[in-house]
């Protein structure tokens, strides 16, 4: 698959429908698939970290989760097809797998949201097999219960949702030795099922206005949305001249 490289993190070149395609495919092979979704974000904390730049760039399927990673693309003249985010390719998955034809097991988001989640989403697919759950807050010794938990039940789907970039690194660490084929890393997401956290409405999302309506209804995360510009920015200058490096 093309990939495109974003400051210096590889991009996959797939829209939701073929990166939901490369999820069933890898639901037919014999080991663990690592998928990220980082954001503008989460890009900017790779491109000052190599040592997590790295660990993104492991990953089986590297999806755009934010506009503005697909607006970098477009600046960098190799435009992805659309923005992937992550709870809707795993939205999408839970929805393939609703017979009960593979198993799920949700693990991070405060004390009792995973529950919450799982019972939302069972109510509205009856069949869905979910085999195990955990919160996202652990230590040493709650983690290695966590690990046996996951490696008992073997899911077939372990959507990892501490929040980046503790669960790609988590993902990266133990993809090879849970039994899960899919590791998923999709941060607040167990929020969104659980109902906890409002999602913005289509329109916004629609129009790429998603971080906008977050911060309509957390003023508290300017200072954080600081990091959109900044990113902006920084693909202009930087990425712009390290593609025209590359080229020569």
């Amino acid at each position: 698959m093309k990939k495109i490289d974003i400051l210096g993190v590889l991009v996959d070149h797939v829209d939701i429908c073929g990166a939901l395609s490369c999820l069933i495919d890898f639901l037919n092979e014999d080991k663990g698939h690592a998928v990220f979704t980082p954001n503008s974000e989460i890009i900017m904390v790779a491109h000052k970290d190599a040592e997590f730049r790295k660990t993104l760039n492991s990953g089986d399927l590297i999806v755009a989760d934010g506009i503005g990673v697909v607006y970098a693309s477009k600046i960098l003249k190799a435009p992805l097809p659309e923005r992937v985010a992550g709870f809707d390719l795993a939205s999408k998955l839970i929805e393939a797998v609703s017979d009960g034809s593979r198993s799920l097991y949700f693990f991070g988001g405060k004390p009792g949201v995973a529950e919450l989640a799982i019972k939302n989403l069972t109510a509205q697919y009856p069949k869905l097999s979910v085999c195990g759950f955990s919160d996202g807050y652990f230590d040493t010794e709650k983690e290695k219960l966590i690990i046996e938990d996951i490696k008992t039940k073997r899911p077939d789907i372990l959507l990892v949702c501490p929040g980046a970039p503790k669960q790609e690194k988590w993902i990266a660490a133990h993809k090879d030795e849970l039994g899960a084929k899919i590791l998923l890393g999709v941060g607040g997401s167990l929020d969104v099922w659980a109902g906890t956290v409002e999602r913005a409405p289509e329109k916004y999302q629609k129009a790429g206005l998603e971080w906008f309506y977050r911060l309509m209804k957390q003023p508290s995360r300017f200072f954080r949305m600081l990091a959109l510009p900044r990113f902006g920015l920084t693909v202009l200058f930087k990425g712009k001249r390290a593609k025209k490096g590359n080229r020569s």
